[in-house]
């Protein structure tokens, strides 16, 4: 019976994920709000299918966020840390000390001691590496300034958890002393000296087992061909690193975190990241969902208006905090807002802390129950501010930034290109014809790019290219080409229709973003397009044949047909089927059948014998095989 009841909570568990995190994306939240909004809906506060055992499930989800670490450790190398080290700690530093300091000093006013809102202020100034990591990834962030900010801050407080517990054991010791109460003997009768040794050596061992070990272990393991091994050789691995730190009272996911930066040079590095990747989705979206099951909404309703104030104080403050702090490492005003909307959450070493200080009695029962609720609402309303930033900050900020540049007057007005987009595609478009001996008139839509762009010295202009009087003060009545390289499909489609429309002599060369677009594209009036990643694609393709020996003139032949068979394709594609039609997929899977066959005839053409028109290293071979007669010379 009770084997019958754990199915039934798992069931439970992935019959809500299944259900509330398509729709909570389809809707545009995200699927960590749709998880923990599924972990609300069969909690005890609405149909209750899963009852006050949620902390045992997080418990064993918490398991997701460690195999995070490790997989984001895979993707560092340790000079790469070395050159974050400011952003590690200096900001990150910068915010725990500050965000605890005044975290403490509000909590003092309350019904707290000191001892008590030191405590709360450690707790509270860490945020949810979870939430953070996951929605910047999602949303793909995770790259951009204030993404790189905001996981330097996140190594921090986790690399800070282990100074936290130190802490919080000398509270408890007080605490125990003054009181008369029995703090756990793992705690109290060790001393210092000896805890600072274990902690040594439990580091010592990941880096130096990390380093040489591993490569060894995961050797044998791979030779023996069974993929399962390895998978259960690296969940091992995973599961005692963590185990060691927790028994040492170290962070687990910083463990993890410093073995997987260890084994970032290692060559099973990409193997180890596909195998644990799909293990980290699923435990995670479990951790989310424990979350939204823990909340005790009997205690939130009997004390509603004081949890929304501490909700409301713990955002406003890590909010403030980290805005001052962005602006003084210099993050622009669009990246700084992500950085701070990002961070202004506690995290899930929250509920552990707080397991913790109640256990050593820091806290009372009602103090931490207060103190769980506020925060699991904080990481609760994570999305939500990532929405209310991406939504209706982000884009009203963009707006009045681009009425500011809008005072650039553009000058180039006779050139004979128009250039609408300085992104990756167009600055390569414009270096070219520029060197050619072209000159264009080069406009952009977002003003950071505009910004930093000119440091290098190029003049680009303001405006947004897509409105007919904008085209027409860049010159469109003399150019001869419009060139449109911008991003934005929509933006695309929308210039070609304001350019066809006002300038019918102005010819087109567009950039397509994908193959859909393509096909659309060839309905348009317009002279040129290409798929963006299409020809660097197929030169990459040529480099790698040219690595595997093959010669350039069969390198050189082998793109122009490939290039020249995919495009009567897509002609052919285009007149006779759309993009959604069944057959298209059918019809594709001929053409890259019947392009193959084409190809590998042409290797065997009898004009081959005439390589050494492209290739003379046959001819200086045969050259120097035959000795010069020397009466032919006389």
């Amino acid at each position: 019976m009770h084997i019958d009841s754990v199915f039934i909570q798992i069931m439970i568990y992935l019959l809500a994920a299944v259900i509330a995190v398509p729709i909570a994306k389809k809707v545009g939240l995200g699927s960590v709000l749709g998880y923990l909004i599924a972990g609300i809906a069969i909690g005890p506060a609405l149909f209750g299918f899963v009852g006050n055992d949620g902390a045992d499930v997080m418990h064993f989800a918490e398991f997701g966020v460690v195999i995070m670490l490790f997989l984001i450790g895979l993707e560092l190398h340790p000079s790469m840390l070395w050159k974050m080290k400011r952003q590690i700690f200096g900001l990150g530093g910068l915010q725990i000390g500050i965000t605890t300091v005044l975290i403490s000093f509000i909590a003092s006013f309350f019904w707290l001691n000191i001892a008590q809102a030191i405590t709360t202020g450690l707790i509270l100034a860490l945020s949810s590496t979870a939430i953070v990591l996951q929605t910047l990834s999602e949303k793909g962030k995770l790259q951009t300034i204030g993404g790189r900010h905001s996981f330097s801050v996140l190594l921090m407080q986790d690399i800070s958890v282990v100074p936290i517990f130190a802490i919080l054991a000398v509270f408890a010791n007080q605490v125990g002393s003054s009181s008369g109460l029995e703090i756990g003997d793992e705690i109290v009768a060790e001393k210092g000296w000896q805890k600072l040794l274990l902690i040594v050596g439990a580091v010592s061992v990941i880096i130096v087992g990390g380093k040489y070990a591993a490569h060894y272990i995961f050797k044998v393991i791979a030779d023996t061909g069974l993929r399962e091994l390895f998978t259960a050789t690296a969940l091992l691995m995973v599961i005692s690193i963590a185990v060691a730190m927790e028994a040492v009272g170290l962070s687990p996911a910083l463990g993890t975190f410093l073995a997987g930066v260890i084994l970032a040079n290692s060559e099973y590095r990409y193997e180890l990241e596909n195998t644990l990747e799909p293990s980290k989705g699923l435990l995670l979206g479990l951790f989310f969902i424990s979350v939204g099951v823990s909340i005790d909404f009997v205690l939130l309703v009997d004390n509603l208006m004081l949890i929304l104030g501490l909700l409301l104080a713990l955002v406003l403050v890590k909010f403030g905090v980290l805005l001052a702090l962005g602006k003084l490492f210099k993050l622009n005003t669009t990246q700084n807002l992500l950085f701070t909307f990002s961070l202004a959450q506690a995290g899930e070493f929250g509920f552990v802390l707080i397991s913790f200080a109640t256990q050593n009695a820091i806290y009372d029962e009602f103090t931490s129950g207060i103190l769980l609720i506020v925060v699991a609402l904080s990481m609760l309303i994570t999305p939500l501010l990532f929405i209310i930033n991406e939504k209706l900050i982000s884009p009203r900020l963009l707006k009045s930034e681009r009425k500011e540049s809008n005072s650039d007057i553009i000058e180039d007005t006779d050139n004979p290109v128009i250039l609408a987009g300085f992104g990756r595609l167009g600055m390569v478009l414009g270096r070219y014809l520029n060197a050619n001996g072209v000159k264009s008139t080069i406009l952009d839509i977002n003003p950071h790019n505009i910004q930093y762009l000119k440091k290098f010295g190029y003049k680009i202009y303001y405006g947004d290219i897509t409105r007919p009087e904008m085209l027409e003060a860049a010159g469109a009545a003399k150019a001869k080409v419009l060139i449109i390289a911008m991003g934005d499909r929509q933006q695309i489609d929308k210039l070609i229709e304001v350019a066809s429309k006002h300038y019918p002599n102005l010819k087109l060369i567009v950039r397509a973003v994908d193959v859909a677009h393509d096909l659309e594209l060839r309905n348009k009036n317009i002279d040129a397009h290409r798929q963006e990643t299409f020809d660097s694609a197929v030169q990459l393709g040529a480099d790698a044949l040219e690595a595997l020996g093959v010669s350039k003139n069969r390198v050189y032949r082998s793109s122009v047909a490939f290039k020249h068979w995919d495009r009567r394709f897509m002609d052919n594609l285009q007149k006779r089927y759309g993009i959604d039609d069944p057959h298209f997929v059918m019809e594709t899977k001929k053409f890259s059948e019947h392009i193959e066959n084409i190809l590998l005839m042409q290797q065997k053409h009898p004009y081959q014998d005439m390589d050494c028109a492209w290739d003379n290293e046959p001819l200086i071979s045969e050259a120097k095989k035959e000795k010069p007669d020397d009466d032919m010379r006389k």
